[in-house]
């Protein structure tokens, strides 16, 4: 008789998924967490240079190649004035194999990870995966993650907590205090801060910042990825950056699992990092446009929504019934409680899509807000 593994049994399909498989072709699609820019022309051409050369043939070292972790560790530099050693450094295949690594090598059976709720869909499934007791904590009225509430949810069987800003779903950014709290908890309480920094480089107001700028412990492990900034989600290439002795542990589950990142991704990535950032800054002014735009035609349809200071989502609170009314007229969007008990009476609405469609998108809101009410 064929038995399945506890861990698996617990975890089930992404709600984001779910939605996207139920729509239909023609559908504008709102609940897709990526960029509809393409990768930097400087990117895809190292890759084929790559390519062509026979240079991307073979594995590389388990950790990606020097050249991209030097130039990871240089963008760590540059953007946070940390002194990153690039043997602390191991590219992954994305940012969700990341979390999943350093997940693996810090949890125990039964230990708990807390993380934001609503939060991304991957922190309560990795956490069950690697044997660990999910608990989600609810954020404030504008969305953030407080550190008060993390620090009281913390028990002697708490092994981590997550931090995640820009935040997916809710495009939150946490303040610069909000981070040494979070670096400060980490330290006093022994436990480890995971800094989930996939959408790093898109803020439109005030600045992104890492705990680990303000961590005095090993305590903090950051992870992030290629996949926003340089609009390259299908080439699955992320990083996590720690100490020594956490990416030591955390190499022994990436050798075994993946043993190295895609050969010709790691070379796009490194070309991406260093090369030129113009289309990175011309991506975020338009996300920015188009979320004022988002955040007008929402409010006109009198639904009440936080302002995302970053990522390329919004998070509005919606009437019961909203989701499905939207979802018949053809126009995607993710319920709340996809991303936690806390979401229940919110929906997620990525601007990830064209001005053209937004527009459209929201007429259709309107009239469904107006259906439902």
């Amino acid at each position: 008789m064929t038995t399945f593994s506890d861990r698996v049994e617990q975890v089930s399909i992404s709600g984001i998924r779910e939605v996207f498989e139920a729509a239909s072709e023609d559908a504008i699609n709102l609940g897709i967490g990526q960029p509809d820019f393409p990768t930097p022309e400087h990117a895809r051409q190292a890759a084929v240079e790559a390519i062509e050369a026979g240079e991307a043939d073979a594995y590389t070292s388990n950790k990606g190649t020097r050249e991209l972790r030097e130039a990871i560790a240089t963008k760590y530099d540059r953007d946070y004035g940390l002194e990153v050693d690039p043997d602390h450094v191991i590219a992954t295949s994305g940012g969700s194999e990341a979390l999943h690594l350093a997940l693996e090598a810090h949890v125990d059976p039964g230990q708990e990870v807390i993380f934001p709720d609503p939060g991304f869909v991957s922190y309560d499934a990795l956490t069950k995966i690697a044997g660990g007791t999910p608990k989600p904590v609810a954020l404030r009225d504008d969305l953030t993650l407080d550190p008060a509430t993390v620090e009281e949810a913390i028990t002697d069987e708490t092994a981590a907590f997550v931090v995640n800003s820009p935040a997916n779903p809710t495009g939150a950014v946490q303040s610069e205090a909000d981070m040494r709290e979070f670096a400060r908890i980490a330290d006093e309480h022994d436990v480890l801060c995971l800094s989930d920094e996939v959408y790093e480089r898109i803020v439109f107001e005030g600045e992104h910042r890492s705990p680990m700028e303000f961590a005095e412990t090993d305590n903090v492990v950051v992870v992030s990825a290629c996949s926003k900034t340089y609009s390259m989600t299908g080439w699955r290439l992320g990083w996590v950056t720690a100490s020594n002795r956490r990416i030591e542990r955390m190499l022994r589950v990436h050798q075994y699992g993946q043993a190295c990142a895609s050969a010709p991704a790691q070379f796009a990535a490194e070309a991406a990092l260093t090369g030129p950032q113009e289309p990175v800054e011309e991506m975020v002014d338009a996300f920015e446009e188009r979320r004022d735009v988002v955040l007008d035609g929402l409010e006109d349809a009198g639904l009440e929504v936080p302002t995302p200071e970053g990522a390329f989502y919004v998070m509005p609170k919606v009437p019961e019934g909203w989701c499905d009314a939207v979802l018949e007229r053809d126009v995607v969007v993710v319920p709340g409680d996809a991303f936690g008990a806390n979401g229940e009476g919110y929906a997620r609405l990525s601007y990830a899509t064209g001005m053209e469609e937004l527009k459209e998108a929201l007429e259709i809101i309107d009239d469904a807000t107006r259906a439902v009410r």
